[in-house]
């Protein structure tokens, strides 16, 4: 690679794409830490804190990956990442890698595809720069404390350029290898979360046929081997009837999508996660789609 940006935060431009539930957050991080935010959403009043802030507002994608030394996405589907990266259809100029200034580094955070992350990779190193798969885990509230988990796929000296961004952001943060790697290890994490939320919910029914108190239950087990994210945190939220997002049920659930396919792909038989992704699809049919994941304790209590 060359022209290899300076790396003091305040030389160093950092675009956003993507200020949803977690972006919003991750990208004040990243202004906080004193780099030269600009920004890009599809809803602009999204940008508004962080426009007041200073950052820099772009009403375009090309516009942005021109002026940016790094560039940060946080969208929703694979599709979203396609679209943001090799342009609209029919229109590559308009996607990020056709406007990567030369050794620049492109980092997806979104939970998508290994392929894509690949295919992103190889036609970033074509254009003189660099691209890094790095989906997270945490939720809104690690985006909003920075505690983040950040699971990374690309090259060593990539990432240790990246890595001052990414420590604003989070907090377990590792190169898992090549590219792909990242969201390899991501479909892991949903794997387990997958199995484990639902396992919660039904502990928590139970504890409530049975008579028990269940904040006295999360208070006993929480603190023994069961204790955890899932059970500590979301299953409070269960016991409390609050079922706000702070990760989409329809988001979800197309992590376990894509899961599945790469389980499929690699001749894996993975029945927990193809039953959990069953209980959640009947859950988003039945009107949960825009609920966090600790909503599919709604169903399981109706029975």
């Amino acid at each position: 690679m060359t022209d290899t940006p300076p790396e003091a935060p305040a030389q160093t431009a950092v675009g956003f794409i993507g200020l949803g539930i977690m972006g919003a957050s991750m990208a004040g991080h990243i202004q906080a830490a004193g780099y030269a935010l600009h920004v890009h959403n599809r809803s602009p009043e999204k940008a508004r804190a962080l426009l007041d802030a200073g950052a820099t507002w772009h009403d375009s994608i090309p516009g942005l990956a021109r002026a940016c030394d790094m560039i940060v996405t946080m969208v929703g589907y694979p599709a979203d990442v396609e679209q943001v990266y090799f342009g609209a259809a029919g229109a590559p100029d308009t996607g990020i890698l056709a406007n990567l200034k030369p050794g620049a580094v492109a980092i997806d955070m979104t939970t998508s595809s290994p392929g894509l992350a690949e295919r992103i990779a190889a036609t970033a190193a074509g254009r003189g720069a660099a691209a890094l798969d790095a989906p997270v885990s945490g939720g809104d509230m690690g985006a909003r404390n920075a505690t983040l988990a950040i699971m990374v796929g690309g090259d060593q000296a990539t990432f240790d350029r990246v890595l001052p961004v990414f420590q604003a952001m989070g907090k377990a943060i590792a190169l898992m290898g090549p590219a792909g790697a990242g969201q390899h290890t991501k479909m892991v994490n949903q794997t387990v979360i997958a199995g484990t939320i639902q396992g919660v919910a039904e502990a928590l029914a139970y504890a409530q046929v049975a008579g028990l108190d269940q904040r006295q239950v999360l208070d006993v087990i929480g603190g023994g081997a069961a204790g955890g994210f899932q059970l500590n945190v979301l299953g409070k939220r269960m016991v409390e009837g609050d079922f706000a997002p702070g990760f989409y049920v329809h988001h979800f659930l197309k992590d376990m999508g894509i899961a599945a396919a790469e389980a499929e792909r690699m001749g894996l038989d993975l029945p927990a996660l193809a039953l959990a992704r069953r209980q959640y699809q009947r859950f988003a049919d039945e009107g949960g789609r825009e609920d966090g994941t600790q909503g599919l304790y709604k169903m399981v209590v109706k029975g």
